[in-house]
């Protein structure tokens, strides 16, 4: 992967306050610059009996400014006779990332990703939010930026401590679809899910040395989201979602 390394053009968007006004929050959005938001990655499946528990924690979490909610849906479920209509393989290969990195030989839905290194049963409110609790404690190693012109996403990104080689990753996601689900452990259900992850991309591998600016085209309305995360997956450096 091609080394991406680049000075910034112009000042950063600086990060609100606690104390932000109702205009300021406004830029935020526009702009996607909240202040050390924890990425939460739920790996799911309409097959899955025990995942639309987790799938409604999921939707909860999505009024949390401060939380990026991102439903991955895998595709090992497929075989019980109902294919989901969001998995993606690149998803399992993700969740089985994940484990390899911790030492563990098995993955499993409904599993929540938080902050890149907890490891949550995702139908399981109180963890999920002791997990958010204590990723939000972590400060941020980057600072991140996102703003749209027109077809055009600008990512610009500031280190604040040495960093170690790191993927630039960019993920879209459609807030919301509800499915009739006809076959396997779901059959007859109808489920609404939220914040379904697609288009996930590796923009590049960051040294950190310098300020970073990318310019990348995108297409439609669905949010954004921009993740600084170490090669082999583990901590999430910064992150930030445009509305």
């Amino acid at each position: 992967m091609q080394r991406l390394t680049y000075w910034l053009a112009g000042a950063l968007v600086a990060f609100s306050g606690a104390g932000a006004s109702a205009q300021d929050t406004a830029r935020n959005e526009t702009q996607g610059t909240q202040d050390n938001p924890v990425v939460v990655e739920l790996f799911t499946s309409q097959g899955c009996s025990s995942c639309p528990a987790a799938d409604a924690v999921l939707s909860e979490l999505g009024a949390m400014d401060d939380v990026i909610p991102l439903a991955l849906h895998v595709d090992y479920w497929d075989y019980i006779g109902w294919a989901d209509s969001f998995a993606d393989t690149a998803f399992t290969k993700r969740q089985k990332g994940y484990a390899r990195a911790s030492g563990r030989r098995s993955i499993y839905t409904p599993q929540m990703m938080i902050g890149g290194t907890h490891d949550v049963i995702g139908s399981r409110p109180m963890k999920v939010m002791d997990a958010i609790d204590k990723a939000s404690n972590v400060p941020p190693k980057a600072r991140l930026s996102l703003e749209r012109n027109g077809d055009m996403l600008v990512i610009r990104a500031e280190p604040l401590e040495t960093l170690p080689a790191t993927n630039v990753q960019m993920v879209r996601y459609k807030p919301q679809a509800k499915v009739d689900i006809l076959d396997g452990e779901n059959a007859g259900r109808n489920v609404t899910y939220t914040h379904i992850a697609h288009d996930w991309r590796m923009l590049g591998l960051w040294d950190g040395a310098e300020p970073l600016e990318l310019r990348i085209a995108v297409e439609g309305s669905d949010p954004i989201v921009v993740m600084l995360q170490g090669e082999d997956y583990g901590p999430m450096f910064a992150a930030a979602r445009l509305r």
